[in-house]
């Protein structure tokens, strides 16, 4: 445990360190973010703040990865393989999300596409390479499923690197709750003498508490799909490689939320000809709308977050 918080440590310096340069970097090239009008007008005055933060927080962590986690522990290059896949698709995204520019960004279906794809890969690694092919069910113990365990680990890949996408819209949102499910998995890789994943998780929260110094409100700099994108993508393979990947609704209590809302919302719209269920979605902007400041919104998600991952971390020990 020592190594694995010596390792965060170290990737929230490197972070804080590296943000104020790269923050004026993406100022310079002119990566500021275009807001959308469907969302709420309090949010237009964003408009222009440099994104592709996920760079920041990515970068730290490979970075630091590289020389405290990766020596004869080569099954961290699934996860990290994973991120640098996501976060290309983000950043050729987050291209067409800037500020002044006509280029578009990639379709839903288009990016979809991709992670899905990139499940698949992750779904043949952990059941060919790592032979992670079960499911830690509380108090019901370790159950192989044999191929069966390759679809549902697209379907894990593909749904939480929606949702954790989705949760991205206020300052310091994504990167907090993000951080709390990344500690879960810590304690819980931890628990299972899984060290190597331990810390690559506890790396991920270092270097996501280091962006959080520049992405608190009012942020200037935002995640955008180069960080939001390989998050999810990163926390379902440490959830596949726990094999606790049941518990993710209740660690990542918030994101399923988030993306629960969203489908509701769009059901509830089509089957009542135009009604709405919330006033906007995702859920965070409903709390907006009614009144709730940012840092109310964002600081008590994070209380939500906060109380599934310590709900999850308990049904994780549980035996």
């Amino acid at each position: 445990m020592t190594h694995a918080l010596l390792s965060g440590g170290a990737a929230f310096l490197l972070a804080l360190i590296a943000g104020r340069p790269l923050v004026a970097w993406l100022r310079a090239q002119r990566l500021g973010k275009a807001i959308s009008a469907e969302g709420p007008s309090t949010h237009t005055a964003k408009e222009g703040t440099p994104t592709m933060g996920g760079l920041l927080i990515f970068g730290a962590a490979a970075v630091v990865t590289v020389f405290t986690n990766l020596f004869d522990r080569l099954s961290i290059l699934l996860p990290l393989l994973a991120v640098g896949v996501a976060l290309a698709i983000g950043a050729v995204d987050d291209r067409g999300t800037l500020s002044g520019r006509h280029q578009r960004g990639l379709s839903w279906r288009v990016k979809f596409g991709l992670i899905a794809l990139l499940g698949v890969g992750i779904a043949w690694a952990c059941y060919d390479l790592l032979d992670a092919h079960s499911v830690n069910i509380p108090w019901a113990g370790k159950h192989d499923l044999g191929l069966l365990y390759v679809p549902l680990a697209v379907l894990i890949v593909l749904t939480t690197t929606a949702s954790v996408a989705i949760t991205d819209g206020l300052d310091g949102l994504l990167g907090g709750t993000a951080a709390i499910a990344f500690t879960a998995y810590a304690v819980i890789a931890f628990a299972q003498e899984q060290a190597y994943l331990s810390t690559f998780s506890f790396t991920v929260v270092g270097a996501l508490l280091g962006f959080l110094w520049y992405n608190a409100h009012p942020a200037s700099v935002f995640m955008g799909d180069t960080g939001a994108l390989p998050l999810g993508a990163a926390l379902a393979t440490v959830a596949l490689m726990t094999g606790h990947w049941l518990l993710l609704p209740v660690i990542g209590i918030v994101f399923c939320a988030e993306a629960l809302s969203t489908l509701l919302q769009i059901a509830y719209f089509q089957t009542t000809g135009g009604r709405r269920l919330f006033r906007m979605t995702p859920l965070h902007h409903h709390f907006e709308l009614l009144g709730w400041s940012e840092p109310q919104v964002v600081l008590r998600f994070w209380l939500f977050g906060f109380a599934g991952a310590m709900v999850g971390v308990a049904l994780a020990l549980a035996v």
